[in-house]
């Protein structure tokens, strides 16, 4: 393989601002410039990447999701395309 073709790829705090939490996973990202950093509970530095959704604020996993179609689909299709 050659060298010097992939990005660096190290750790990255993410961090859900609407849920206030805040992970570490390996990404890419780590090679940018410019991100800011931030230390977590291990004393050590990390680039710090903003998410708007994450597992803990989004509805699905949170148990908030709202049924749109409370009417089923095979009921709503009989309904409009039924025998006239």
């Amino acid at each position: 393989m050659k060298s010097n073709t992939h990005p660096a790829y190290g750790l990255v705090a993410f961090r859900d601002k609407s849920a206030g939490t805040t992970f570490l996973s390996r990404s890419t990202l780590s090679a940018r410039d410019g991100l800011p950093r931030l230390t977590m509970q291990d004393g050590d530095d990390y680039p710090v990447f903003d998410v708007d959704v994450s597992s803990a604020s989004h509805p699905f996993w949170t148990g908030n999701a709202r049924v749109l179609d409370s009417e089923g689909r095979v009921e709503k299709f009989r309904r409009r395309y039924g025998r006239r």
